[in-house]
């Protein structure tokens, strides 16, 4: 008999709350058949970034109106639910903590079981949601928080390759941004000052290139570029847009650069296990830069694997790729309880050393 299955997903790691309901028959494409976003770039944008309480009341009061909003789009209600699926961890813990709050309230009110995500599983997974892969396919996550190469070999079990060892490129890109007094998210604002500048005028690091591995490191290029600016502004007394361009542009390249050595030496790890149809996934914030999917295509070609990269929307935080996580997992059998807790950290590969250190939290990453 056909196993069709409803969940409905909640997102509320970061600043992004979002709901969305996914439907999936065995053996067919999972279809999105709604999905709610409500972003929060207009209450941090005067802080320079994301102010976790503020991000957690926000949550708080979007939760219940996306879910409504997500269910009514998709023309269904709760009680036409087969699960909740809820970001788990890891994240902001006051959002994290909301949207577990939330879906347990659903969970006890309907009597639908209730699936806690890890959020990096949810953006490692998205290609499976959009374009069906089969296991084992090469993953790239760069986010905002978050860079790892990992093997994904089934719902639950990953092999981590490399990742940074301290600022992801979401992170350099976010500092970037306000070192040179551009907006936030730092991401799209360096790459479109990027566009008009000379990615040549400006040598910057290309980090850990000359150690062995996949491990990446980004803190150092965000102080090289904060040096040159400092050098700039004490020569000429300030920067000109053209500088500001330049800057842009000649550290966007340096993540390029970085990222697609990394990714060569990821292909060929993963080339060592034989995968029958060998595919790289790129997903995360970062993956929605051109510059760096651009690259990544073409190592991946120069490899012999297919790149695949999940539609923009899909790139960021939301809500269809925990609820198709959620799916997954379910098919496995797994189900939680009321007392599913949030966790700040919540690493995908449960065996290799932690990168970032731990602590009584656990590891970081």
């Amino acid at each position: 008999m056909v196993q069709t299955l409803t969940v409905l997903g909640l997102e509320s790691s970061c600043d992004d709350t979002a709901a969305a309901v996914v439907r999936q028959s065995d053996g067919a494409r999972a279809q999105i058949l709604s999905s709610v976003v409500h972003g929060q770039t207009e209450l941090h944008s005067a802080f320079g970034g994301v102010v976790p309480e503020i991000a957690a009341r926000a949550h708080a009061e979007k939760l219940d109106i996306c879910v409504a909003q997500a269910l009514d789009s998709a023309g269904l209600a709760l009680r036409d639910m087969d699960a909740i699926a809820v970001t788990a961890g890891p994240g902001l813990i006051g959002g994290v903590m909301s949207g577990v709050m939330c879906a347990k309230g659903l969970s006890a009110a309907t009597g639908l079981p209730l699936i806690g995500v890890n959020h990096l599983a949810g953006h490692a997974l998205t290609p499976r949601l959009t374009d069906g892969i089969a296991f084992p396919y090469l993953m790239l996550l760069v986010s905002g928080g978050h860079c790892q190469y990992l093997i994904a070999h089934g719902p639950e079990r990953f092999t981590r390759l490399g990742g940074t060892i301290d600022d992801a490129p979401g992170e350099a890109f976010d500092k970037t941004a306000r070192l040179l007094g551009l907006p936030q998210p730092g991401g799209p604002a360096v790459e479109a000052e990027a566009r008009s500048g000379d990615p040549k005028r400006f040598r910057f690091p290309r980090p850990l290139l000359d150690r062995p591995g996949c491990d990446l490191s980004f803190s150092g290029l965000k102080t090289a570029l904060m040096r040159m600016r400092d050098q700039i502004v004490a020569e000429k007394g300030g920067l000109t847009r053209q500088d500001r361009a330049d800057l842009c542009a000649g550290f966007q390249q340096a993540v390029v650069d970085t990222l697609a050595e990394k990714t060569r030496r990821a292909i060929g790890l993963y080339l060592e296990e034989n995968p029958s149809d060998p595919v790289i996934a790129v997903a995360g914030g970062v993956a929605a830069n051109t510059a760096i999917r651009s690259a990544l295509e073409t190592v991946s070609a120069e490899m012999g694997a297919r790149f695949t990269a999940p539609p923009l929307a899909l790139c960021t935080d939301n809500a269809a790729m925990i609820a198709y996580a959620g799916i997954e997992r379910f098919r496995t059998g797994a189900r939680d309880g009321l007392d599913l807790t949030a966790r700040p950290r919540w690493p995908l590969d449960q065996t290799s050393p932690a990168m970032l250190g731990s602590g009584k939290k656990g590891a970081k990453a």
